[in-house]
């Protein structure tokens, strides 16, 4: 990014210091700790565990848009996100619900529930603050101050599982690439657009795309419940942004 963003970034240097400490906190939330969360939690926890708490992330945007940002709930944001939330964790279990039961309770779902709260957070604090900077220099600007928060970590890492290898290098482009700057700068775009509640259902197409490129790319067979379940994902989303009457009006108060 530093090849095309550092230049127009430095020039925009007067707009961007001021809000130095908030590109910070966002960084740390989307790059470092939300990142940080999931990988801790695929060590612990199924990745259909993984894919249910992420699905909370819509619910907990709405809430947290409404206490932080004054916003109404839609009946089509939570309608929405109930529906897409039921046909996730349909998918994801594959038509047997009493899967997730059997797989019992994991150290990483606990990690994975922080993980959704925080880009929850995330999104809502994007709205709230709304920083006056261009798309590509606020993902720059958060991308740099990850970077000065998880370097030393990196330093910390046994040398042995920070080796560059075939192996870690194309994992390692995929994280610092498409998740750490496609990903923000589009759900920066995504929220200044939509506002985070409409913006955080569409995560609700994640698993749903997952099984569409695994049918796809990896032959896997189309059954039932990637009908049902991704179905009801599809529908609630369409839901959010369909119905968008406030399910509960405040009263102005007028003063005369």
């Amino acid at each position: 990014m530093s090849l095309f963003v550092a230049r127009p970034a430095w020039r925009n240097r007067a707009a961007i210091w001021p809000h130095l400490g908030q590109f910070a906190i966002l960084g740390f939330l989307a790059m470092c700790l939300f990142q940080s969360l999931s990988y801790l939690a695929a060590e612990t926890t199924t990745a259909t565990n993984m894919a249910v708490f992420t699905a909370l992330t819509p619910l907990l945007t709405v809430g947290l848009s409404a206490v932080m940002l004054g916003e109404d709930p839609t009946a089509g944001m939570v309608g929405g996100a109930l529906l897409s939330l039921a046909g996730l964790i349909y998918l994801v279990s594959g038509g047997d619900l009493t899967a997730l039961l059997r797989d019992g309770v994991h150290p990483g779902d606990a990690l994975m529930l922080v993980a959704a709260f925080v880009y929850a957070l995330y999104g809502v604090l994007l709205k709230r603050w709304s920083l006056p900077v261009a798309g590509w220099q606020s993902t720059y600007m958060q991308a740099l101050c990850a970077l000065a928060v998880m370097f030393p970590a990196f330093l910390a890492t046994p040398a042995p599982l920070r080796q560059l290898n075939a192996e870690t290098l194309p994992l390692i482009a995929y994280a610092g690439g498409l998740a750490s700057v496609v990903l923000p700068f589009l759900w920066i775009r995504g929220v200044q657009q939509l506002g985070p509640s409409r913006c955080a259902i569409f995560m609700n197409l994640l698993p749903v795309l997952t099984a569409a490129a695994a049918i796809v790319m990896l032959g896997e067979p189309v059954r039932p419940f990637h009908v049902i379940g991704g179905g009801l994902a599809l529908a609630g989303v369409i839901c959010a942004q369909i119905f968008r009457r406030p399910l509960a009006r405040r009263r102005a108060l007028a003063s005369e």
